[in-house]
């Protein structure tokens, strides 16, 4: 054999390795982030307590409403077939109620998790509530956390499934975290008239900018190869692709009102997001609000009092477009 046929020879069998390595570590990837712990009763028992550390007594709250039969539960039959679950909550006084809220949790949470938007639309903003379970979460069923990109479609059938219950023509959906992603993409789709207004906070600008976000702070990789096998594995396994679900792409045709909150101390989903995904809507009104000092998923807690003068005061100016 020749010099150059075995140079060639060597470069040929390392490029194979290397792609090999990349398909092994992109279908690792692929399951490290869609499948993680398993969903069920125990991941509801398991996050009770963070629901207490977010605002204390909403287990009780919870509890205590659902022995009185006011907070109930529902399921339905969500996207390919799987059965989703619900809770959902009248009013605190039901004749006078301003609205029906959506309420979407995030990645490897659950509906309980995010109680404290729940009791602060219902009992300071008199709202109807329904909080759904995304598929692969809580009591629902599914194969995959599905990153807000199918879940958007899940969450527009339980939009209808509100209305139907509470009869109003003002609904809000607010998403944290994979909820806020999962708010910005179905802000893009064709909605029903009644859903006039959408809170997103902390969301991805995509489900590939996330992905290589968290790629370079966890393991200190670039996205090649292990992504781009990561998300040929999805797109072959589950047929939806990383750079399909963008929230950015969504909010180029959404023309409904947002509120964008994001923490400007968080380091999960980057800060610079927000900015992303704030200049991607081009239509219709829209306000920011940077939470000073938050991390993720904390500015409620962290600023209480002015998150909920913030959602009330733009879901005020909404009502009076």
């Amino acid at each position: 054999m020749t010099l150059k046929r075995f140079l060639l020879f060597a470069a040929a069998a390392v490029i194979g390795l290397n792609c090999l390595t990349g398909c092994l570590a992109g279908k690792y990837m692929c399951n490290y982030a869609l499948l993680p712990n398993p969903h069920g009763v125990d991941d509801i028992e398991r996050t009770r307590h963070k629901a207490d550390s977010l605002l204390p007594g909403s287990t009780k709250w919870y509890d205590d409403l659902k022995a009185a039969g006011v907070l109930k539960d529902t399921t339905i039959t969500g996207y390919r077939g799987f059965k989703v679950h619900a809770c959902y909550v009248p009013a605190a006084n039901p004749a006078k109620a301003q609205g029906t809220a959506i309420v979407v949790h995030g990645y490897t949470d659950n509906h309980f998790v995010f109680l404290y938007l729940v009791r602060m639309y219902r009992d300071q903003f008199n709202y109807n509530v329904l909080f759904p379970d995304l598929q692969y979460h809580g009591l629902s069923e599914g194969d995959h956390a599905q990153m807000g990109w199918y879940d958007r479609l899940d969450v527009e059938k339980w939009a209808e499934v509100a209305h139907n219950i509470f009869k109003d023509d003002f609904m809000v959906v607010h998403g944290v975290s994979m909820g806020a992603a999962t708010t910005m993409m179905m802000s893009g789709d064709e909605l029903p008239a009644y859903i006039r207004a959408f809170v997103e906070d902390c969301g991805y600008a995509s489900v590939w900018d996330q992905f290589k976000a968290n790629l370079k702070q966890t393991f200190h990789l670039p996205p090649f190869p292990i992504l781009t096998s990561a998300n040929i594995v999805c797109k072959n396994r589950y047929g939806w692709s990383f750079k399909e679900a963008s929230s950015m792409a969504q909010l180029a045709k959404c023309e409904r009102p947002m509120l964008f909150i994001h923490g400007d101390a968080d380091d999960f989903v980057p800060f610079s997001h927000l900015q992303m995904n704030y200049d991607a809507k081009v239509k219709g009104y829209k306000e920011m609000w940077v939470a000073p000092g938050a991390v993720h998923a904390n500015s409620y807690a962290k600023h209480p009092e002015e998150y909920t003068r913030r959602v009330k005061n733009f879901l005020e100016k909404v009502k009076a477009m």
